[in-house]
């Protein structure tokens, strides 16, 4: 299937490389690139040959937020029309945040609004020290209310407020204090950063990564009680991957998903 707002490329590896590519507009998010992304995202969980996705963009920006001629157009539509608009927003975001793949952010430039509801769903996120980062939807008179769930468990309340209640732009050294950026490199560095996160995943029983990430997320929202991760332990003994996997340490060969 071919996108109209972004790309989506994959390798023999299973590594695919998900790009914004609206770069005339700062790569902002609209109908069209909300669809493509929800798209994108229920392919990419579907495949079980995909290990490892890539979210970055082309341009100078990674992503300025909401489309504003996006957002001027609810104006003219009813309650109804808003909040289906709002909810395709908000189940693109959790569909990203629930892909049972290892999901790697790549930043350069701005990150607005939407833009940290984006990387706050990744896994990973890997940035250049000169990109910039806002939440600035009370400047528009609006409320970061989509995003809010995925930035919130990231950076927590207290920088939730610091940053949202006045729109205050903060560093790459700031977003990496508060856990919303794992990695700081130079943009010529950058690429191979990306390229090591990846080759530790590919060692990685994929079974497990989807597992793991569904684990600590559903322990995160309150989905599951700590009471029933003993469950969680005896069902991986009992798969497939788990045998082969220590059968491969004990043996000193690798696993047949290692690459």
């Amino acid at each position: 299937m071919s996108f109209e707002t972004i790309t989506l490329d994959t390798d023999r590896r299973g590594i695919a490389r998900l790009v914004l590519n609206r770069p005339e507009k700062h790569n902002a998010l609209n109908a069209r690139m909300i669809g493509d992304l929800t798209e994108a995202a229920r392919q990419l969980a579907a495949d079980p040959a995909i290990r490892v996705v890539i979210l970055s963009a082309n341009g100078k920006s990674f992503c300025a937020g909401g489309d504003l001629g996006w957002m001027r157009e609810q104006f003219e539509a009813d309650h109804a029309a808003r909040l289906a608009e709002a909810t395709k927003l908000a189940s693109m975001l959790r569909l990203l945040d629930e892909l049972p793949k290892l999901l790697i952010g790549s930043v350069e430039g701005k990150v607005f609004g939407g833009g940290l509801g984006l990387i706050s769903v990744c896994d990973i996120v890997l940035s250049t020290p000169d990109a910039k980062f806002a939440l600035t939807e009370t400047r528009l008179g609006l409320v970061p209310a989509t995003i809010a769930p995925f930035v919130l468990s990231r950076i927590g309340l207290s920088n939730a407020r610091r940053f949202a209640l006045n729109a205050n732009p903060f560093t790459a050294a700031q977003a990496h204090a508060m856990g919303l950026v794992s990695e700081i490199h130079e943009p010529g560095t950058l690429a191979a950063a990306v390229d090591h996160q990846i080759l530790l995943a590919l060692a990685c029983a994929p079974g497990a990564i989807a597992d793991a990430k569904r684990l600590f997320r559903d322990l995160a929202i309150g989905a599951l009680h700590a009471t029933a991760t003993p469950d969680i332990l005896a069902a991986r003994w009992e798969t497939g991957e788990a045998r082969l996997g220590i059968e491969a340490f004990f043996n000193r060969t690798r696993p047949p998903w290692a690459k």
